[in-house]
């Protein structure tokens, strides 16, 4: 008993270390292709101060974490238990009567682990850090990076091909308000607008400009119209902000989810897309189970396998895994398959195939 407690502590050991490695490659690689390109776009396109843009960035971290969870219990199995193949400490542990499915147990309890972990990082921290996220990025668009007192200077407004939409020139910023402004707009097709008034302020919404006209001229240079006003809104950003809106679901825990799904419910608005992201707070956590299924039989290599193939085989997994998921989401949102089932569709495939193949591993070999 005592030399089973040895092998199960050399087995996790080895589980966290390849584990932690796991997530610091998963997570950098989602850094590096997603969430870098979203603080570039931040700074780049809204105006938003680079260590604002990066501290947004890094209340992102949790969000990703939970995916990158069961990525990292996948490398670590596979690359864990791979290792063990290769250098033929399966066959010896096997010929002194440890079966497979005993050597399964330190991997079995580590995914359970991290199950547990994943789904409290989702439920507790994850919908704070994003509620955090989306305050600070609306406080910054409402910033407008402009410091108090300054004077004679201009802002660009960019669309989403990164083309100047507007141009703005403030005489003076002081105390939150604007004086002497000047606005081009190009976001109108086939027309400019230029604006000036006396007054105004901003909100992360919109420009509120007060006591001014605005001259609509066409692409040709004709003067289209002309509008004297007393208090006008520019709305910006509507685009952004939309994407804002959307992520409502990621800012909220499971009980709180179900509240808003039924308050949807009522104004008869579609629900499909916010049951997914319900049933997902826990088909992804239990992910880690699954990928522990399927990772072990395919990670046992026989002796005389001359390369780890630990690696290659989990990203072929983790691509699957993220094709089925894509798949079943769109099928559920589109109403073919009921939305809470469309969850759990790669949690069940991934399962059934990992338990078929560790039962021929374990049982038939």
């Amino acid at each position: 008993m005592d030399k089973l407690k040895i092998i199960d502590k050399y087995i996790g050991k080895q589980l966290l270390e390849t584990f932690i490695l796991g997530i610091v490659i998963f997570t950098s690689l989602m850094f590096a292709s997603d969430t870098f390109i979203t603080l570039v776009k931040q700074v780049a396109t809204y105006g938003i101060q680079f260590k604002i843009a990066f501290l947004i960035v890094i209340l992102k971290l949790p969000s990703i974490l939970v995916l990158t969870i069961p990525m990292g219990v996948l490398l670590s199995t596979v690359l864990t238990y791979n290792k063990l193949g290769l250098n033929s400490e399966i066959t010896v542990m096997r010929a002194c009567g440890i079966s497979i499915a005993r050597l399964a147990r330190p991997a079995v309890i580590f995914g359970a682990t991290t199950c547990l972990l994943c789904f409290i990082l989702n439920e507790a921290i994850v919908p704070i850090a994003n509620a955090q996220s989306k305050g600070l990025t609306l406080w910054a668009l409402n910033q407008k990076n402009i410091p108090d007192g300054k004077k004679n200077f201009s802002i660009k407004e960019l669309n989403d091909k990164h083309q100047l939409k507007r141009l703005f020139y403030i005489r003076e910023y002081s105390k939150k308000k604007m004086d002497g402004i000047t606005v081009l707009d190009l976001s109108k097709k086939n027309t400019i607008q230029v604006i000036q008034s006396r007054h105004g302020y901003t909100t992360p919404e919109y420009w509120v400009f007060k006591k001014g006209v605005m001259y609509t001229i066409s692409t040709k240079g004709n003067s289209l119209n002309t509008t004297v006003f007393g208090q006008w809104k520019l709305y910006n950003n509507i685009s952004f902000l939309d994407k804002l809106k959307k992520h409502k679901s990621q800012e909220l825990n499971f009980i709180n989810l179900i509240r808003y799904i039924n308050y949807q419910k009522n104004q008869s608005n579609n629900t499909s897309a916010l049951k997914i992201d319900l049933q997902e707070k826990f088909s992804i956590p239990l992910m880690t189970l699954a990928f522990v299924l399927i990772g072990i039989p395919i990670a046992i290599t026989p002796p005389r396998a001359r390369f780890n193939r630990g690696f290659l085989c989990s990203i072929f997994i983790i691509f699957c895994y993220y094709i089925i998921m894509a798949f079943s989401r769109s099928l559920g949102e589109s109403g073919v398959i009921f939305p809470s089932l469309s969850a759990w569709i790669p949690v069940i495939v991934i399962s059934a195939v990992g338990g078929y193949l560790f039962y021929i591993k374990a049982y038939k070999v």
